[in-house]
């Protein structure tokens, strides 16, 4: 009699959408809607890694160093290996994330990098005044009111913010050096100028390892029977959405009611659906 030899299985995260941004049918990708499932992932006690595949165009700093660390502590204390499998797009805080892995992979025409930090807005001072709007604003502090986009732009201001931006920078500088460290193969000026590549490229460059899809390579460290299993968020997706209460579908949870709440919170959800969409845009996705 043949002896049965098991399958292998590995868990896979997805980490999907814009950080730390949410829309109306997407709660954003944060540590707080991913935690459970990093958990339940690095759970498997017999798995011998964790896959993880990314889509993202970046988004918040701060969640991104928030799940990036999350991931390491439980891969150091399960000890389990990593491996990322970048998508469309693994860039800004999308690639933060993926140097979370041992090992990062890439499509031949996924987009990898944009190792920088960017801040975007609008100046409406000139259009309010066309219009005859006074603008008042009351602070207690001299610096509240950096950056009021009714206000005209001051120069310490702006330099208040890329001074912000410049620490920002080093802490995601200071984070790829340490995971990718010898394997990149670029000069700083380039690596960290906030360009991007193809996947072939990128790899020239040593941000990611080689050119594969996740279940090929998994095939091929862990056997044709490997089995990838995804670790889903409980009440993900659009049932999970019809599932919660009409309020927090539609976020009308503020102080003044439901009735009174309904049209700030379409203005919000109209605000993030766009600034999510100008993110994707930017990769031509």
């Amino acid at each position: 009699m043949w002896p049965f030899k098991k399958s292998t299985i590995i868990p896979v995260l997805r980490f999907s959408g814009a950080i730390g941004m949410a829309s109306p049918l997407r709660p954003g990708l944060s540590l707080a809607t991913v935690a459970g499932q990093i958990e339940r992932a690095f759970s498997y006690a017999k798995a011998p890694a964790v896959a993880i595949a990314i889509n993202s165009p970046g988004g918040s700093p701060v969640q991104s160093s928030l799940i990036f660390r999350r991931v390491r502590q439980l891969a150091e204390e399960k000890n389990k290996r990593v491996f990322v499998f970048c998508e469309d797009v693994a860039a800004s805080g999308g690639y933060y994330l993926a140097v979370a892995g041992d090992e990062i992979y890439a499509d031949p025409s996924s987009i990898v990098g944009s190792i920088g930090v960017i801040s975007a807005g609008f100046g409406l001072d000139k259009a309010i005044e066309r219009l005859g709007v006074e603008r008042r604003v009351y602070t207690a502090g001299l610096n509240k009111g950096s950056l009021d986009l009714f206000l005209p732009e001051k120069a310490d201001d702006v330099a208040r913010l890329k001074a912000l931006q410049r620490d920002v920078h080093d802490v995601f500088i200071g984070v790829v050096k340490d995971r990718r460290g010898a394997m990149l193969k670029g000069a700083d000026a380039e690596l960290f100028s906030g360009a991007f590549w193809s996947g072939p490229r990128a790899m020239e460059l040593g941000l990611i390892d080689g050119i594969a899809d996740m279940r090929t390579k998994m095939r091929e460290l862990y056997g044709s029977k490997v089995q990838l299993r995804v670790v889903s968020a409980p009440g993900s997706g659009l049932l999970g959405w019809l599932r919660r209460a009409p309020s927090q579908r539609l976020g009308l949870a503020d102080t003044m009611g439901a009735a009174t709440g309904l049209p700030f919170s379409l203005a919000d959800d109209m605000i993030s659906a766009l600034e999510i969409r100008s993110l994707w845009s930017r990769y031509g996705l």
